[in-house]
């Protein structure tokens, strides 16, 4: 399995996170020494906040979501259960310009 930026995927938390959608923001690396992926959950409740990028409400997705780069998390492709679809490219470039903000980079 070779998860693409910008994807997105059901996830795995295990016990206390539940399963959640979350959208992949690593790099795409099909020489990636770990089967590891960068991941930012969604979530339904906006802050308002620098930290969130609005997604609307997604066909595959009951509600208005947001991504919430401040939930940033390692997650191994195991817990990858099902890709669900994928965001558009200005969304996936809102994303990376909060992870920025988000990261001081």
């Amino acid at each position: 399995m070779n998860p693409l930026p910008g994807e997105l995927y059901l996830v795995d938390l295990g016990m206390a996170g539940k399963v959640r959608p979350a959208i992949v923001v690593s790099r795409e690396d099909p020489d990636s020494p770990r089967a590891i992926a960068l991941c930012a959950p969604l979530t339904t409740q906006n802050r308002g906040s620098a930290y969130e990028v609005g997604l609307g409400k997604l066909r595959i997705l009951d509600k208005e979501s947001w991504v919430n780069v401040q939930g940033l998390m390692a997650i191994g492709h195991e817990k990858l259960i099902r890709r669900l679809g994928r965001i558009s490219s200005s969304q996936l470039e809102q994303v990376k310009t909060s992870l920025r903000y988000a990261l001081d980079l």
